[in-house]
């Protein structure tokens, strides 16, 4: 991932509020396209100019064309609040951020999130990297329901992996059961992704915790109740895969054994 710096420069006359829902409305246009990762910018103003900083996926992020319709609209209103179109520059590599995927393109990918990652949801099946949403901009004109379910997966992955956890029980059946609304959701994308990809996309199903150590590894999968064990684990993560439901999952976390 790279650290950017986004330069709004000021050619008409304008206000504060006015220029803030301007750039506010361009930026979630373009963290809506998976251009930009996270939810904060910070703005400065700089007397004749206001300058974000962004993490973006790749280098070639932002380029317009790969803007979504929404993010060409918004990119010509900013002339309305008296803005010129963002001139932008690479500050570096952000170290403390998931490198993108190097393929241009995957047999498969996995539709995965843990409540600590700032980075694209879906992951190429090879490398396990981050894939970003908006190198698939000319199949569908955004990501924003994507991104707004990986943001309140993440959410609930937070509440159930905290020390003293307040709903943690309700947080941790959502994630781990298929039937969950949430997971309904997210396999539901998985499978709209797939249409406009024409590429497999697996669907990361999470398992923390177990009723039964015995039988977790011999567990049947959830959609099908085929057999779906591996003989070795994918991407030392997922010891269960079904190719017909498109469904990846792991041995439950607490009853694997210490390594």
């Amino acid at each position: 991932m790279y650290l950017a710096e986004l330069s709004f420069k000021i050619i008409a006359d304008t206000n504060f509020d006015q220029a803030e829902a301007a750039i506010r409305r361009y930026i979630e246009a373009l963290i809506f396209n998976g251009q930009i990762l996270g939810r904060e910018f910070p703005t400065a103003w700089l007397q004749d100019r206001f300058n974000s900083r962004v993490v973006l996926p790749a280098e070639d992020a932002l380029q317009q064309q790969y803007h979504s319709q929404r993010g060409k609209a918004v990119l010509e209103q900013l002339a309305n609040s008296g803005l010129a179109y963002p001139q932008w520059q690479i500050l570096g590599m952000d170290l403390m951020s998931s490198h993108t995927d190097p393929c241009l393109s995957s047999d498969y990918y996995i539709l995965y999130s843990r409540f600590s990652e700032t980075c694209s949801p879906l992951r190429c099946g090879e490398h396990f990297a981050p894939v970003p949403l908006y190198k698939f901009s000319a199949l569908a004109d955004d990501h924003e329901q994507l991104i707004r379910w990986q943001l309140q997966y993440q959410a609930l992955d937070e509440i159930q992996m905290q020390q003293n956890r307040v709903l943690h029980k309700s947080a941790e059946r959502s994630l781990q059961q298929l039937s969950s609304k949430l997971n309904q959701q997210g396999h539901a994308l998985a499978r709209r992704f797939e249409r406009i990809s024409l590429t497999p996309v697996f669907y990361a199903l999470y398992s923390g915790s177990s009723d039964n150590c015995i039988t977790e590894t011999d567990k049947r999968c959830p959609g099908c109740k085929g057999s779906w064990r591996l003989d070795q684990p994918l991407h030392d993560i997922f010891d269960f895969k079904c190719d017909t439901c498109r469904l990846v999952s792991n041995i439950a976390w607490d009853c694997q054994s210490p390594s």
